[in-house]
């Protein structure tokens, strides 16, 4: 039976580690820069900036928090967050419905990135070295969700009889 309940079994255990390590360890990373950034939003600070200029622009825009004030780096921190968390339990049961939330979420959050990205080149002109990162970080979970969501057989069907 393929039921969304039922436990997937992989078919390239190779492909699989590796697109679980690059998942958790772009979650914690993006969780990171995400943190990090709302710190400093609350702390009414600027990062610094080294590699490309303008994080004081973006940072301080209207887009970034275009929520009631919540900052954008607080809605990607609990994204990373819930990434990191659906991979734990995902680990643990094998669930082909964790599975499919992984995957769906991280095509949402790599639709955000290409729109943030959009924004800052095009409205805001401006590049934030942070922001980059992040869109690197889900970049690499859309990316890797797929290898892991491919990594997979679907259990096959008993006939009916």
């Amino acid at each position: 039976m393929t039921n969304l309940e039922h436990s997937l079994i992989p078919k390239s255990k190779k492909t699989h580690k590796v697109a679980l390590v690059a998942l958790f360890v772009a979650a914690i990373l993006g969780f990171c820069d995400a943190t990090y950034l709302t710190a400093e939003h609350f702390l009414q600070a600027i990062p610094p900036c080294t590699i490309v200029n303008g994080c004081e622009t973006v940072l301080t825009s209207p887009y970034a928090t275009p929520f009631l004030g919540i900052p954008l780096a607080l809605i990607g921190a609990v994204f990373y967050l819930t990434v990191f968390l659906f991979l734990i339990f995902y680990r643990e049961t094998k669930s082909a419905l964790l599975l499919k939330l992984i995957f769906g979420i991280s095509i949402l959050g790599f639709v955000a990135t290409l729109f943030f990205v959009y924004l800052q080149v095009f409205v805001i002109s401006a590049l934030c070295l942070y922001c980059l990162f992040s869109a690197i970080t889900s970049t690499t979970l859309f990316v890797s969700a797929i290898f892991l969501k491919r990594s997979y057989e679907t259990p096959h069907e008993e006939p009916q009889i």
